[in-house]
């Protein structure tokens, strides 16, 4: 069995269960523990009634420490500042061997067990870093590695990790770049030295992103990568940054070629609006979530025209893709 963990309320609801959906569909010994930061997340998920995912509500898991922090921050900050506390409770009430933390907006394009078997015996935790392409490296302000896909195992080492990271995580954890600090991701740049048994994910078919995937050309079949003349497949994407508007979709600020959107961002979007229309009607459906068209909206994509980056689409350029 492989276990795994994420968190997300309803907003990213849609995204969490299309990320379920493709770990579940190629890692069938998959067993994952969603924390529902909301009622609606938590009901949803219980009425699915499917074995392979265990929901843990906010009042069973949330203690007093992190409701003293849940006072300022917003709900991206306080999911940041969750992350150490989900794992800490997976391991201390369901004693699981180890455990990988998953972000809601990955799909996995095939099975991530190649990844976690990199985690050596003597090596307790495994992080993946953000490989940026060198014109969109924001590493000394964002950090260079990414909370995306962390595996921990749940021994001593792994704990201690873990409880460290939270506690710096519960004093301070902002969108905001501050004294060498930035959310929760800021405070792995040091692993290698501080931690012995960090273990770096070396796959490059792992963490794949809109800020590495330049360095990366598509084959034709199955997804598989092509980069500095080895060929290995494309395990999970992070579909950072993809925002629905009623009449937009914006994909992000970097570089994207076509066939990277044909072939990988396409099926995701196809997939989302699907899954969003199979929610109930009250919840904002049909790919329009709740970010306000605005003048300011409208200043922003105009400065990235200028720059020569604004992947936004009306959704009729988008079907025409």
């Amino acid at each position: 069995m492989q276990y795994f963990c994420t968190l997300f309320n309803q907003n990213y609801l849609a995204r969490g269960l299309i990320m379920i959906e493709s770990l579940l569909a190629h890692c069938p010994n998959a067993l994952i523990y969603v924390f529902a930061f909301d009622n609606h997340t938590y009901d949803y998920l219980n009425s699915l009634k499917n074995d392979k995912i265990k929901v843990i509500a906010l009042a069973d898991f949330e203690d007093e420490e992190l409701l003293k922090a849940k006072k300022n921050r917003t709900i991206t900050e306080y999911c940041w500042t969750a992350t150490s506390s989900t794992l800490l409770y997976l391991f201390k009430n369901y004693q699981l061997p180890q455990c990988t933390y998953l972000d809601a907006d990955l799909y996995f394009f095939h099975n991530p067990e190649i990844l976690i078997h990199e985690l050596h015996h003597n090596k307790s935790v495994l992080i993946t870093e953000h490989r940026y392409t060198p014109k969109y490296d924001t590493s000394k302000k964002t950090g260079k590695f990414c909370v995306q896909f962390m595996t921990f195992k749940n021994d001593e080492n792994g704990i201690t990790a873990l409880e460290w990271w939270r506690k710096q995580c519960l004093n301070w954890c902002y969108a905001r770049f501050e004294e060498g600090k930035f959310g929760d991701q800021k405070y792995l740049d040091d692993w290698e030295t501080r931690f012995p048994f960090v273990q770096i994910l070396q796959h490059l078919g792992g963490g794949v992103a809109p800020w590495n995937i330049q360095q990366y050309d598509l084959q034709e079949n199955d997804y598989v990568l092509h980069d500095s003349g080895q060929s290995l497949p494309l395990v999970f994407y992070h579909f950072h940054y993809v925002k629905f508007y009623d009449q937009f979709l914006e994909l992000g600020r970097y570089k994207l070629s076509r066939e990277v959107i044909t072939k990988i961002y396409k099926p995701y979007i196809q997939k989302l609006l699907d899954k969003e229309k199979s929610l109930p009607q009250s919840w904002n459906v049909n790919g329009k979530t709740k970010y306000p068209f605005s003048w300011k909206f409208l200043l922003v994509q105009f400065k990235r025209w200028l720059k020569g980056v604004n992947y936004l689409y009306s959704w009729k350029q988008w079907h025409q893709l």
